[in-house]
């Protein structure tokens, strides 16, 4: 099956999946979300801030994002509950190595038998289960069940599967292989020869742990890191964004949207305006933390 109707899609926010009551620092990371169509080929199978994508295809289909090592359980029910089947995850993606978005890749991979395909300077971090991250000795980003990876990337490499193609960014800084996905889409409802672009921002935030600018007793967390983070906001602001994604459902404002999805349909999702204000109000952010010194 390669889409449903949206007709039948929307009865699934009735549903509430009967999995374990699961203890983590953020409740809405391990919350069960109904699943949800996004476009054509294109659904969300996360939780309520952990989000997680299907990309379906007549060859099988691609996950991008594991999530929690915790989180297989959640986005196995969504993707059946939708009416695909788990063993048909061909290919695994991701936007960033920490574990709130990898820790459930090895699992997943040994359920499914994907293909596990990750940016440049995070595939050694997802097969150290991240070990190696430039944050583990910091204490804030834990350690996770070592993935193997099948495929490294590469900066503008594509991924296709049954006649889709996700084209991969690096984004890096919030991690060194930070990645955000583009994927061309139809919206249900629009002429069959419009096409819209997703943007799935991997992730450009940061916190104490990273430190920006060499100075005695306390060095850059990687060398070029604030080249980094300044490539990003360029790369993500020349980027032609219709439908705003990211690895978190608090990137594009999930919960504002989605109690109107069931009136308005997937054109909710549409929201250039809102990734723009998105990248400028982090990049605004990252400039004042280098003002200050951090």
């Amino acid at each position: 099956m390669i889409g449903l109707p949206m007709r039948r899609l929307f009865p699934l926010f009735a549903l509430f999946f009967s999995l374990p009551a699961l203890a983590e620092t953020n409740p809405a990371w391990t919350t069960p979300l109904p699943p949800f169509q996004i476009a054509d080929h294109l659904y969300y199978v996360g939780s309520e801030d952990l989000a997680a994508y299907l990309v379906t295809t007549p060859a099988g289909n691609i996950l991008i994002n594991a999530n929690l090592d915790t989180s297989p359980p959640q986005i196995r029910a969504s993707i059946e509950t939708l009416g695909f089947q788990w063993a048909d995850t061909k290919i695994l993606l991701n936007g960033q190595a920490h574990y709130d978005h990898m820790g459930g890749a090895a699992e997943i991979l040994r359920e499914t038998h994907a293909k596990n395909m990750v940016m440049e300077g995070d595939a050694d971090v997802v097969e150290s289960g991240g070990r190696t991250d430039f944050l583990a000795a910091s204490g804030s980003v834990p350690p996770y069940p070592p993935a193997r990876v099948d495929r490294v990337l590469h900066d503008g490499d594509t991924v296709e599967l049954g006649g889709i193609t996700l084209t991969a960014h690096k984004t890096a800084g919030h991690t060194r292989g930070c990645t955000t996905w583009i994927l061309p889409v139809h919206l249900p409802g629009e002429p069959a020869d419009r096409v819209r672009n997703v943007v799935i921002v991997g992730g450009v935030s940061f916190w104490s742990d990273f430190h920006f600018i060499d100075r005695p007793g306390q060095p850059t967390s990687y060398p070029g890191i604030a080249q980094d983070f300044a490539n990003t906001f360029r790369v993500l602001r020349s980027l032609p964004c219709d439908i705003f994604l990211g690895a978190h459902g608090g990137y594009f404002r999930l919960k504002t949207k989605l109690p109107r999805l069931a009136r308005s349909g997937p054109q909710v999702f549409l929201d250039a305006a809102g990734y723009q204000a998105f990248v400028t109000r982090n990049e605004a952010d990252f400039e004042a933390a280098l003002k200050k010194g951090q």
